[in-house]
């Protein structure tokens, strides 16, 4: 493989690891806020218990995440040299007011929110856990800003030509409200809001099979699901939204994602199907000008396929594309409908008497994770072949000095200490599950053999 290819797959590789973890940290986030709320206007110690037990799962994918998150500052400048000075006075101003004005509140108010219980009241500590939460989200903003600019540029002009040329800003805020940014920020937001509530249902349902924390394990499930199922609709807006943007902006990314060959033609919408790039042709099954309606809300408009652009602007995996596309769709609509059968069980009381749906609910914590990764490999394989779409190409934008020997090289490292990172990830999220909250006076009161020792006692 060239030295293209292999920097894509590096590169490609980093993200995803890292990607695991700040959707977590966002949306367990935002389940500790609602928790520490309640604990707030209820004064019910068992929402304490459950803030300080989240906490602590936080804590770990925090720390994984910002780990793993330096790695690609590094990649820009060994593998990516002509890009990082094209897009450097951009990405500069971006990652420059994530700096100031995510990380160092998120950081800032860390401590407290790690080691501040029984240090400070409850009223600064939930204020401390909200602005964890807010930096965290602040932090996505003008990581997916930065990552939206080069899906679709706005407020800048380009100086200098060839090797020698850059972006510079010209409007701050054009730039910052580029038009795909909004709506893949509010996408990204709502991705890890799932993320996290799945993470907190797994382990609830975890408990409950175990016959563990049982009052403990049926409240937390409670706040989750009513974060999944909020969540799981609205993804369904956002993600509308996206492909509006997509169809508008970057059409021939709409036609690679739903295998749309025609030059101008009404086009149809596929459930599942497999893409033959070499015939042109879509095997599967269809909803005859379903995409056209979605598009256009009308069901004869055309719309441009891929034949309408020539072969070195078309994106090159179309399949990939095509599946995992539709594979992000299918785990977004299984979520929707999983979260509203969950409530409805819920509301009939029958929602932790069924042990096949709580084994479902532990393993329904990969789906979540799994839709973010399909959503973000299907954006940027769509993009291509551009890095900075329609001004610079990712074959130009490569550092000329690397080797491809070089690149396997550290990806094969990378690959080593991330599978024992992951192990590391993997263990200890384990033992800090099977530890089980902290012993209050909640578990006393809601837990019969507990209770017994402490009439003996």
């Amino acid at each position: 493989m060239n030295v293209e290819v292999l920097s894509r797959i590096q590169f490609a590789f980093t993200v995803s690891f890292h990607y695991i973890y700040p959707p977590l940290s966002i949306g367990l986030g935002l389940i500790m806020v609602l928790m520490e709320g309640q604990y707030l206007r209820t004064g019910n110690k068992l929402y304490e218990q459950m803030a300080r037990f989240y906490t602590k799962i936080f804590a770990l994918t925090f720390g994984i995440g910002v780990a793993t998150g330096i790695v690609m500052e590094f990649e820009f400048g060994t593998n990516w040299a002509t890009y990082s000075k094209f897009v450097g006075d951009v990405f500069g101003s971006a990652l420059a007011a994530e700096g100031i004005f995510a990380f160092a509140l998120e950081s800032g108010f860390l401590g407290v929110l790690l080691f501040g219980w029984n240090k400070v009241g409850p009223k600064t500590h939930f204020f401390a856990s909200f602005m964890v939460l807010l930096g965290s989200m602040f932090s996505a903003i003008w990581i997916v800003v930065a990552n939206s600019w080069q899906q679709t540029p706005s407020g800048y002009h380009v100086v200098g030509e060839g090797i020698h040329a850059r972006a510079e800003i010209t409007d701050f805020w054009a730039m910052v409200l580029n038009p795909s940014s909004v709506d893949r920020v509010m996408h990204v937001w709502i991705g890890s809001f799932l993320a996290g509530a799945f993470l907190v249902m797994s382990i609830s349902a975890w408990y409950l099979l175990h016959g563990k924390h049982l009052e403990f394990a049926k409240r937390s499930f409670t706040i989750a699901l009513s974060v999944a199922s909020i969540a799981s609709l609205s993804q369904l807006f956002t993600g509308h939204r996206s492909a509006d943007i997509v169809a508008k902006h970057q059409p021939a990314k709409l036609a690679a994602m739903e295998g749309h060959f025609d030059s101008l033609a009404v086009a149809d919408m596929y459930l599942f199907g497999w893409v033959d790039k070499e015939a042109e042709k879509v095997y599967g099954i269809k909803i005859p000008k379903g995409l056209t309606f979605l598009v256009h809300q009308d069901f004869t408009t055309p719309i441009r396929g891929l034949r309408s652009y020539p072969e070195q602007d078309r994106p090159g995996m179309v399949n990939f594309v095509f599946q995992t596309y539709h594979a992000m769709v299918a785990i977004g609509m299984f979520l929707i409908i999983w979260s509203l059968y969950l409530l409805w069980l819920w509301w009939r009381k029958q929602l932790f008497d069924k042990r096949w749906v709580l084994w479902v609910s532990v393993w329904a914590v990969l789906l979540p994770q799994l839709a973010n990764q399909l959503g973000w490999y299907a954006a940027e394989t769509g993009r291509q072949p551009w890095v900075v779409y329609g001004l610079l190409r990712t074959s130009d934008a490569l550092s000329k000095m690397v080797t491809a020997n070089q690149v396997l090289f550290s990806l094969i490292l990378f690959t080593l200490v991330y599978a024992v990172l992951f192990a590391l990830f993997i263990y200890m999220l384990n033992k800090k599950i099977k530890q089980g909250p902290s012993h209050t006076a909640a578990d006393i009161q809601h837990s019969p053999h507990q209770q017994d020792i402490a009439n003996l006692l």
